[in-house]
């Protein structure tokens, strides 16, 4: 957003998604909401109904008084709203035309339109919600699978919320020791106290935020999706291993070499994990234009993914590609998938386990439907065996909590060189000062008004 709301204006904005359907919302909050709805319904004084409540009606134009459409108008009364104005929510029948329609007369009778995210802002900024649920909401709406959605609503819930809180609570009564210890000192050696006082703290809380930093990654793999590209040379049955994934017929199948020009790209959840499934070109030495372009933009899927599921083919002996392939993949976290397995197994297992450990390897026929299970739970394993299953695990998911819980820990182990290096109270305490402001960061107990614009420009439009 431009601008910082500092006066809240009624706005207004559609809160479903675009397109036909059963039903459509138009979303109202602010000061004037339900008088404003009330101008514009036909039924019951909206002004005298009860809060949380339901009502059928017709939306009116109140200038032509001609009826837009059937409506059921749900009114809201502050404080008990998702932002803690009064709201008012009309659902009309789907469809593009009746949804503008009475967004239209809305605008023109004194609304505003909503900016992106602005409903949730003014959520954050009634001290509805912190910062971090805040963001949490988008993580919700962009959950792709059960395990993303529910580490969402964790955060929604407020456990990562309260766990910073607590950590710059312990760093608050710290300082303010420090503070006491400098300006009243009792005993000789106050220097000696307050230094470890300051240490085992330090260590303490950087030891706390090093345990979230170990659920980083996974957690930004259910928020983000985790980068796994398909590579192998042409024919091995790539193409046909992500329509198996996907439950449809995506990519192009045949037994042509060089079918797949590009990179498909699908998201796919395997068993609670999202795979941002990247379908290479096959890797091969090649004089045709349009598929050296395709080869190229493989190597560079390659070289930009989390995971590498690297097809061969079973029914042949390894080949020269298939080892530079191998080689080419040893650094990367990877799956060796030996396909064709419903055909005579011509490829030397001896001279396949000279480049890969046998763990690596699986077996399957995706012509057959057999193995592919195993190698979703392989997948699955890989990623999230030494993860706790339980709902209320707290997961980092955010890359700007990421940076932040980063910058915090950098603070606090400068206040562990600083102590070493027996440098002042007084200038050590800037650096722990400095961690309890970053954690205050991720919940917005701290912030300027360009984060909050730039977090919120992200939302859509009637959230």
């Amino acid at each position: 957003m431009a601008n910082t709301v500092t006066e809240f204006d009624t706005i207004a904005a559609i809160a479903t998604p675009p397109g036909e359907g059963a039903i459509s919302i138009v979303r109202l909050s602010g000061d004037d909401a339900v008088t404003l709805a009330d101008q514009v319904f036909k039924g019951k004084d909206l002004t005298k109904v009860s809060s949380h409540t339901i009502n059928y009606g017709h939306f009116i134009d109140p200038k032509t008084r001609e009826i837009i459409d059937e409506v059921m108008v749900s009114v809201l009364r502050a404080p008990k709203t998702f932002t803690r104005e009064d709201t008012v929510e009309i659902n009309c029948h789907g469809g593009i035309v009746p949804t503008n329609k009475i967004l239209q007369v809305l605008l023109t009778n004194g609304a505003r339109l909503a900016e992106p995210g602005e409903f949730t802002k003014r959520a954050f900024l009634h001290g509805r919600i912190d910062l971090a649920q805040a963001e949490s909401v988008m993580d919700l709406i962009r959950a792709k699978t059960d395990r993303s959605m529910k580490a969402a609503l964790n955060q929604l819930d407020g456990e990562l919320s309260q766990l910073i809180r607590n950590l710059r609570q312990e760093i608050l009564d710290v300082l303010a020791q420090v503070e006491v210890n400098i300006d009243y000192p009792e005993y000789d050696d106050v220097e000696e106290m307050t230094s470890k006082l300051l240490r085992e703290k330090a260590l303490d809380v950087c030891a706390k935020i090093e345990q979230l930093l170990v659920t980083a990654r996974q957690g930004k793999i259910l928020r983000e999706g985790l980068a796994t590209a398909l590579v192998g040379r042409p024919n091995v049955g790539k193409s046909s291993l992500l329509n198996h994934l996907l439950h449809e017929d995506k990519a192009i199948v045949t037994d042509i070499a060089g079918t797949t020009r590009d990179v498909i790209e699908e998201y796919v959840n395997v068993l609670g994990v999202p795979l941002k499934l990247v379908d290479t070109a096959g890797i091969r030495e090649t004089d045709d234009r349009v598929e050296k372009i395709g080869v190229e933009r493989s190597r560079q899927a390659l070289d930009r993914s989390d995971l590498v599921i690297l097809l061969l083919n079973a029914s042949e002996p390894l080949t020269t590609e298939d080892i530079e392939l191998l080689q080419l993949t040893q650094d990367k976290k990877r799956i060796i998938v030996l396909n064709k397995m419903d055909l005579e197994p011509k490829l030397d297992l001896n001279e396949l386990y000279q480049y890969v450990d046998k763990a690596e390897v699986l077996k399957t026929s995706v012509l057959k439907n057999e193995g592919i299970r195993e190698l979703e739970e392989h997948i699955a394993t890989l990623f999230y065996g030494g993860i706790e299953n339980s709902q209320t695990t707290v997961l980092v998911t955010n890359a700007r909590h990421i940076a932040l819980l980063e910058q915090a820990k950098a603070a606090l182990e400068a206040v562990l060189t600083g102590l070493e290096q027996e440098l002042p109270v007084d200038l050590v305490q800037i650096d722990m000062t400095r961690a309890w402001e970053l954690l205050g960061e991720i919940t917005g107990d701290s912030y300027q008004d360009e984060l909050l614009d730039q977090l919120f420009s992200q939302f859509c439009l009637g959230k």
